[in-house]
C-alpha cells in the first residue's frame, strides 16, 4: 500500500481554496489586480514541493541519504562513506 503524501495533498487543497477565493474576489468585489497576484502566488506553491521530491529521489537512488525513524516523525540523514 502506497502511503499518501501529506504535503502534496495539503498544497493541492490550498491551491483549490486560492482559486475559489480568486473567483469570489473577481465576481463579488470586482477586484482583479490583487486577486490575480493572489492566484499566481497561491497556486505556485506546489512547484518547490515537486522539485524537492525529485532531488530526494535522486539522492536516495545514489545512496547518499537514507530515511530513519517513523513515517510521520522521521527524517533523511546523509550516509557516511
Amino acid at each position: 500500500m502506497k502511503s499518501e503524501n501529506i504535503v502534496l495533498t495539503k498544497t493541492f487543497e490550498f491551491a483549490v481554496r486560492i482559486v475559489n477565493l480568486y473567483k469570489f474576489l473577481c465576481s463579488e468585489h470586482k477586484e482583479y489586480v490583487i486577486s490575480k497576484q493572489l492566484l499566481r502566488a497561491g497556486t505556485s506553491i506546489g512547484v518547490p514541493v515537486k522539485t524537492l521530491e525529485r532531488w530526494l529521489k535522486q539522492l536516495k537512488d545514489q545512496n547518499k541519504i537514507e530515511f530513519k525513524g517513523a513515517p510521520k516523525t522521521g527524517g533523511y540523514y546523509s550516509i557516511q562513506n
